[in-house]
């Protein structure tokens, strides 16, 4: 299982400061290993220890944030967000850019959360459904409208866990008005191999 965030894992503003461009440049080059587009509106970023402390350091930042018991606060959400030793967790973004399309989509992909599934095999011969994060399950989900973030959790099978490592692995989105499904390369599946071996 992954370690939760403590608040000794969380640099104080001046250091992180100092740090930042290296950091993030860090940052960003793991997600872009951990991130998958599904289709043209949707992308997917399987989360870790580090991706996650990321998000917590920049929230930090950019809230000022001084005292322990704030960056306690912003820990207790973000390490819902992390995956346990059976399962693999993402952050799915829903990549609207204007009014229009806001207006246009988010009615249409109400229950996409829902529809996210990890395929094993060519043919497949075994699938991982996708379920939103409890935590967050209720602040996000919406009978007439949907949210454009959602935290997604793939619990897995030993032989699903085996299968990440070799392939083939798919991302596959399965909403009446958005289907689609994206391969896992090998950069990625080595990635989330790394999660599930700790």
């Amino acid at each position: 299982m992954t370690r939760p965030l403590e608040i000794d894992d969380i640099d104080d503003l001046r250091t992180y400061e100092r740090g930042r461009d290296a950091y993030r440049r860090r940052i960003i080059e793991l997600k872009r290993r951990r991130r998958i587009a599904v289709g043209p509106l949707v992308t997917l970023v399987f989360e870790n220890r580090e991706t996650v402390r990321f998000q917590v350091q920049e929230m930090a930042r950019a809230e000022r944030m001084m005292s322990d018991d704030q960056i306690q606060g912003e820990l207790d959400v973000y390490n819902a967000l992390l995956p346990t030793a059976t399962e693999l967790s993402a952050t799915m973004f829903i990549e609207l850019t204007t009014e229009a399309e806001l207006r246009e989509w988010l009615p249409k992909l109400v229950g996409v959360e829902r529809a996210v599934e990890l395929r094993f095999g060519d043919p497949v011969a075994d699938v991982a459904p996708g379920r939103p994060e409890e935590a967050h399950e209720e602040a996000l989900t919406r009978p007439s409208m949907t949210a454009s973030v959602h935290y997604i959790r793939f619990g897995l099978s030993e032989a699903q866990a085996a299968r990440i490592a070799v392939g083939p692995v798919a991302v596959a989105i399965t909403h009446p008005e958005y289907s689609h499904e994206t391969v896992l390369n090998e950069d990625v599946r080595r990635e989330l191999a790394g999660d599930l071996t700790g």
